[in-house]
């Protein structure tokens, strides 16, 4: 039976038990003044989660491990005695034969596969009825489990919110250990980088050059300041110098000055700026942007001005990032209480005076929280640097230079056909690992900034 058709035979199971428990809890509370602990629907829940959960875990893990099972039977035909040794010639082999029993591909390179065809598809069918009859058997056994404890005095909504709270713990659990697995994979390569070139040649050297490594000295080549001041130029200062006016700007004239028609629409077509991918934006930049930039660069008299500078990849990405300094600005502003802004103009301070003196001061720890966010999602960007930034890195303060930063960089070392564990590619991890550290203290800051204000005026 294939995945689909057992995967909704189980659910017509729990369907089945959710309507028979339902039926019973129903009849046991007609006619009867007693208060009960549980609607007749929980106990339906009840017994349909006793139904469905057992044979899902099951499928789960027989996904797994029945694989392994299949390719065991398959090499104990006598057919299978002229496989080759373990290596890559036999997974070649086993896998077009696999391919061929699923009916994923109608040829194979190997004769051999050919042959062994007929044997996988014998003995993946042969687990699939085993996996089917017994992912059956715990359906039925676990029906009927949970349908003999369908009694009045039985509590299945505290069961059922057990159950739910489990699942939210296990959600919650995912995402952790997501970011556990991230930063251990980081550590671990990231380790292994550092073993080679040493971290103060890293974090201090001013010399990148990951195509020319000298196999004595890396670390000589490896110097990742021009990256990290690349990323908080274009990151931290060009956008930031666009984004800051613009969406504060925008801010305070939607929270005070628009017409709440106006504020309806330009306020949804403002943050529509967040959706746009950020592949679009690496076009916009790359261009339109980066042409107009050296042009006017060429017309002020500085010939040498480059196509991919600084200042391009900066004014786009500040773009970028203004919903995210105008939606917190302007839900700082918005939770400032009105009577602060009403007893200023009592005094007879004007609108102007009192956002500036007022409004503006009251609210600049949840600005502040919003720039910093909005700082961490811009030295993180991608696309916008690897379209419009230069891959040569650099250290200028001229916006019309060439440069570069960490993201270019670990897609310029991860897409080329180096070695894995040499000291070019590992680069990448630590490159990563020095982000990841980075963009974390910004949001820490950033949140706790936030909170503060946040107690400030709940």
């Amino acid at each position: 039976m294939s995945a689909i058709a057992l995967l909704f035979l189980v659910a017509g199971l729990g369907l089945i038990g959710w309507l028979t428990a339902r039926v019973r809890a129903t009849r046991f509370r007609a006619g009867s003044t007693a208060r009960f602990s549980s609607l007749p629907a929980h106990h339906g829940w009840y017994v349909a989660l006793w139904t469905a959960i057992p044979p899902l875990v099951f499928l789960v893990i027989w996904s797994v491990t029945s694989p392994a099972l299949v390719t065991d039977a398959v090499l104990a035909t006598p057919a299978a005695i002229q496989l080759p040794p373990p290596g890559f010639d036999r997974a070649s082999i086993l896998s077009e034969a696999r391919s061929l029993a699923e009916g994923q591909s109608f040829g194979a390179f190997h004769g051999l596969a050919q042959t062994l065809a007929p044997s996988y598809a014998a003995a993946q069918s042969r687990y699939d009825w085993i996996a089917t009859a017994l992912a059956l058997l715990l359906a039925f056994a676990g029906g009927a489990f949970a349908f003999t404890r369908v009694k009045p005095g039985f509590g299945a909504r505290t069961q059922i919110e057990r159950v739910v709270m489990l699942a939210l713990l296990g959600a919650s659990l995912i995402a952790i250990l997501t970011t556990v697995g991230i930063v251990a994979s980081l550590l671990y390569e990231s380790v292994r980088f550092f073993s080679v070139v040493p971290i103060t040649d890293f974090l201090f050297g001013t010399h990148w050059s990951p195509q020319v490594i000298d196999a004595r000295d890396p670390g000589a080549s490896l110097g990742a300041v021009p990256l990290f001041w690349g990323t908080f130029f274009i990151g931290a200062v060009i956008a930031m110098i666009v984004a800051i006016p613009f969406g504060l700007m925008s801010a305070i004239y939607l929270t005070q000055y628009a017409k709440p028609t106006t504020r309806k629409w330009m306020k949804p077509i403002l943050e529509m700026l967040a959706g746009v991918p950020t592949v679009v934006y690496g076009y916009f930049a790359a261009l339109t942007v980066a042409p107009a930039v050296r042009d006017l660069a060429v017309s002020i008299g500085i010939s040498w001005a480059s196509s991919e500078s600084a200042l391009a990849a900066g004014l786009v990405m500040g773009i970028m990032i203004i919903p995210f300094v105008s939606s917190m600005a302007d839900d700082s502003i918005a939770a400032v209480p009105s009577s602060m802004r009403d007893g200023s103009l009592a005094m007879g301070a004007t609108s102007s005076e009192t956002i500036r003196r007022v409004l503006l001061p009251a609210a600049l720890p949840g600005v502040v929280g919003g720039v910093l966010l909005a700082v961490s999602r811009a030295i993180g960007e991608t696309m916008i640097v690897v379209m419009a930034a230069s891959g040569v890195a650099t250290l200028t303060l001229n916006p019309f230079a060439s440069t570069t930063t960490v993201t270019k960089q670990i897609v310029d070392l991860l897409t080329g056909e180096a070695e894995f564990d040499s000291p070019k590619t590992l680069a990448a991890f630590a490159l990563g690992l020095t982000l990841f550290v980075v963009t974390l203290l910004l949001n820490i800051v950033a949140l706790r900034v936030v909170k503060r204000y946040r107690e400030a005026y709940d």
